[in-house]
C-alpha cells in the first residue's frame, strides 16, 4: 500500500478517535476521565497482545516524554470535548499539532520547502478564522485550553515517534507506561456520571482500533513524510471530523467552521502536492 494511502487511513482513524470520545460525552454514556482510562487500557492491551505474538517480545525501556505527551493528550483530549463538537475540537487540537511539528522540524534544522511554508499559513488562517469571536459559535476557554493541552502533547509525540526503530513496540509499551499516568488522572478528577455499556464499548474501540493501531502505523509512515508534511497531513483530520460529526452525531456545521474546513484543506493541497508528485514519478511511493 502507498504512503498515501496509508496516510490517509490513519487520518481516518485519527477523526473516528474524535467522534468516538464526542459520542459517549455527548450521549451521556460516560464521563472523560473514565473514557481516557478505557481508551488507554484497550490500547495497551490489544498493542501488547500484537508484540506478543512475536518469538520475541522485549520489555522497552519507558520513554518517559513520549508517555507524559500521550497522558497530556488523551486526559486533555478527552475533557475537552465536554464543550465543543467533534469538528471544532479536531480543529484546534490539529492546528495546535502543526504548530508543534513545524515547530520541532525547525528546531531539527530539516529543509522546510517554501510551498509548505504557505501551506502552514493558509492552513493557519483557517483555524484563526475559526477561532475569531463571532456569535452562534462560542468556544469556551477551558475547553480551548484543554484541547490546545492534547495538541502539544500529540504534536511532541508524534516528533518523538518518527525516531522510533520499533514503531508497534514503542506505541504498545508508551500505551502500557500511560495507564498508570491516566488513572492518576482519573482519581483527581473522577466522573459522576454512569457508565453506560455502550460508553465502554465505544471507549474500547478508540483505544483499541483508533488509537492504538492507528498510531503504530502512524509511527512507520511519518518517517517517511518528514515533521512539516506529517504536520500538514493532519489538518485534513478536521475536515473529515466535522463531515462525519454532521452525518453520524447530527452536529451542525456553521458557515464560520466550514470556511475554516477551506482554507485547512487549502493549505494541505499547497504544502503537499510537489511533496507527493515527484515522488510518484520516482515509484517510491509504491
Amino acid at each position: 500500500m502507498s504512503v498515501f494511502a496509508l496516510t490517509t487511513l490513519v487520518m481516518l482513524a485519527f477523526a473516528a478517535n474524535s467522534l468516538l470520545n464526542r459520542a459517549a460525552l455527548l450521549g451521556g454514556e460516560m464521563d472523560p476521565a473514565s473514557f481516557a482510562l478505557i481508551r488507554v487500557v484497550a490500547g495497551a492491551v490489544t498493542l501488547l497482545g500484537v508484540v506478543s505474538l512475536r518469538r520475541r517480545m522485549r520489555i522497552n525501556r519507558p520513554d518517559w516524554g513520549a508517555v507524559l505527551a500521550l497522558t497530556a493528550y488523551l486526559l486533555g483530549f478527552s475533557f475537552a470535548y465536554l464543550s465543543m463538537d467533534a469538528g471544532v475540537g479536531a480543529l484546534i487540537l490539529f492546528g495546535g499539532v502543526q504548530v508543534t511539528m513545524f515547530a520541532g522540524a525547525v528546531l531539527a534544522k530539516e529543509n522546510v520547502p517554501p510551498a509548505r511554508w504557505i501551506g502552514m499559513f493558509v492552513s493557519l488562517l483557517g483555524l484563526i478564522l475559526l477561532l475569531w469571536p463571532s456569535e452562534g459559535l462560542g468556544i469556551s476557554p477551558m475547553g480551548f485550553a484543554l484541547m490546545g493541552l492534547a495538541a502539544v502533547g500529540w504534536g511532541y509525540y508524534s516528533l518523538v515517534g518518527r525516531g522510533a526503530s520499533d514503531p508497534l513496540a514503542a506505541t504498545a509499551w508508551n500505551f502500557t507506561y500511560g495507564v498508570p499516568l491516566v488513572a492518576l488522572g482519573w482519581a483527581v478528577a473522577p466522573g459522576d456520571v454512569a457508565i453506560s455499556s455502550a460508553g465502554i464499548w465505544l471507549a474500547v474501540l478508540s483505544g483499541a482500533v483508533t488509537s492504538g493501531l492507528g498510531y503504530a502505523l502512524w509511527y512507520n509512515v511519518l518517517p517517511r513524510l518528514g515533521a512539516s508534511v506529517g504536520a500538514l497531513a493532519q489538518l485534513s483530520v478536521p475536515v473529515l471530523a466535522i463531515g462525519l460529526g454532521a452525518l453520524l452525531l447530527g452536529e451542525g456545521v456553521a458557515l464560520k467552521t466550514l470556511l475554516s474546513a477551506l482554507l485547512v484543506l487549502a493549505g494541505i493541497w499547497i504544502g503537499t502536492t510537489q511533496m507527493f508528485a515527484p515522488q510518484r514519478r520516482n515509484s517510491d511511493l509504491s
